[in-house]
């Protein structure tokens, strides 16, 4: 990589010449700044001083789930009081793995010699014999097994993993209205057989919905996509995308506009927030109404497993609020859930539960060590979806490699903002100034997530029309940035009163 490569995180050209591989067969290393999640490493130690979803609550049945977490070995567990811990996976007496635990009335029993641990890490009892009870009651206080801060919350097990003197309060984003009445939050986590990098990269990254999620490599072989089931032909017309850093620097907000007809825009803004959370509007917009405003839609965390592998760990909000077009009834949300999800096939390591054969009643069916040993390997190759071309960038994804277009600016922007809060240089992203900032708005920051329909009619020409979109989505996000300093339902109506006024001027 060129010195500019580096310092930018965008990679160094290659020479082009015909029937060349043997001048480019070399790959070099990965980038290990943005990529690498063990401890001590910058960018784990950076993670760690974050909550992460870990596992979905179903996860935790009468036995405890072994887990890897940045690198960790883990088990989560529910003790029969009901309350959730993590705690590393081997045993300190003698390193037994604490999956072939027994779940206790309070906390977890070695099965190896009896030692018992409680959600905290803190031993409860050791195997002493009888007459040497106040003996064992002593040696047990000296004994603690690695645990973390751990909760449940609507169907997830979220864990904070850092130095607990630096834990940071846990973020209610939108916590007044991110589901409207009638709403609700549908947990799914979703396995990745490669780096967690590409695959939040791939948020950012929405010029691939129309080569991807459009047609089948081969013809007759066609899978059900976001498009072809939900009619949303909105997402058929390229979009016009631009990325803008909010909040500091402590989070990234892109939006996609589409002309949609001569009177109508249909903007999308998501939002990325560092180190690995990212927020989606409505998947099944139609265009055919006029919408301001509507919410989230999905909200999902891309969660280190190890370097290798990862999770898309999160939520999806379904309900009238923000399905308006009703397509995610009660008969689909099987659809959501464990190593499955409602709006595109071809999203996880195995396809739609009907498609699972044995596996398709099992609550946690079993993953597949390598994605060419699945049966749905051909299905796969016939029409790929974001599984399948996310983990064949290789299991890190080597960046010097690429040769970006204006379009992939999002992700790179994105990578940017990692670098510059690993290395300090944005201080406002550092954890202790993240943490600052949470606590000094309540731990209830506002997202620029929004899914809008706008009646703006098209430009003259060529050049006013692309112009225009632009000048669109720079206003809303203007608009929704003047609007951080309100909460809920006043913000809502700031938001709207703007965007009516906005399209009050093309009127003129």
């Amino acid at each position: 990589m060129d010195p500019k490569a580096a310092k930018t995180g965008a990679p160094a050209k290659r020479k082009l010449s015909a029937n060349a591989g043997y001048y480019a067969n070399e790959v070099p290393d990965h980038d290990p700044e943005i990529t690498e999640t063990g401890p001590k490493t910058p960018l784990g130690e950076y993670m760690r001083r974050f909550w992460h979803p870990v596992c979905m609550s179903i996860e935790l049945t009468d036995t405890p789930r072994y887990l890897k977490i940045l690198g960790e070995e883990l088990v989560a567990f529910r003790d029969k009081s009901g309350r959730v811990g993590v705690l590393h996976a081997h045993c300190c007496h003698r390193g037994a793995s604490l999956e072939y635990g027994i779940i206790k009335d309070r906390g977890l029993m070695c099965s190896y010699h009896g030692f018992v641990f409680d959600v905290d890490g803190q031993c409860l009892e050791v195997p002493f014999p009888k007459g040497e009870e106040k003996e064992g009651e002593a040696f047990a206080k000296t004994v603690v097994q690695g645990a973390y801060k751990s909760f449940e919350r609507h169907g997830l097990v979220f864990a904070y993993m850092g130095p607990p003197e630096e834990e940071p309060p846990f973020p209610e984003w939108e916590k007044e209205w991110t589901v409207a009445p009638g709403d609700e939050l549908l947990p799914f986590s979703n396995f990745q057989h490669c780096n967690w990098l590409q695959v939040q990269d791939n948020s950012a990254d929405q010029y691939h919905h129309i080569p991807l999620h459009t047609t089948a490599v081969v013809p007759g072989h066609e899978q059900g996509t976001t498009f072809g089931e939900a009619g949303a032909n909105s997402y058929l017309i390229r979009p016009d995308l631009q990325f803008f850093p909010v909040h500091e620097g402590r989070g990234m907000a892109w939006t996609s506009s589409r002309r949609v007809s001569p009177d109508r825009v249909f903007l999308r803004i998501n939002h990325q927030i560092l180190p690995n959370l990212s927020f989606h509007s409505y998947l099944f917009e139609d265009s055919k109404k006029k919408k301001h405003f509507s919410r989230l839609h999905m909200m999902r965390w891309t969660v280190p497993v190890d370097d290798v592998n990862s999770k898309m760990i999160g939520w999806r909000v379904v309900g009238p609020g923000i399905d308006t077009r009703g397509l995610i009834g009660p008969d689909k949300k099987h659809l959501i859930g464990y190593e499955t999800i409602d709006f595109l096939d071809g999203q996880v390591a195995m396809r739609r539960p009907e498609r699972f054969g044995p596996y398709k009643d099992v609550a946690v069916p079993p993953i597949p060590k390598d994605h060419r040993e699945r049966s749905c390997y051909k299905d796969a190759q016939y029409a790929p979806g974001d599984y399948e071309v996310i983990i064949s960038q290789r299991p890190i994804a080597v960046h010097a490699l690429e040769t970006p277009m204006k379009f992939d600016g999002g992700l790179y922007l994105f990578r940017q903002l990692l670098r510059d809060a690993l290395r300090g240089t944005n201080r406002a992203a550092t954890p202790e100034n993240f943490r600052k900032w949470l606590q000094s708005i309540g731990a209830q920051p506002n997202s620029y997530c929004s899914g809008n329909v706008l009646d703006i009619p098209e430009g003259a020409t060529l050049e006013e029309e692309v112009a225009r979109r632009r000048d669109i989505a720079k206003k809303m996000i203007a608009i929704i940035t003047e609007s951080d300093r309100l909460q809920g339902k006043e913000r809502e109506n700031f938001v709207k009163a703007k965007l009516a006024e906005y399209e009050g001027s093309f009127k003129k």
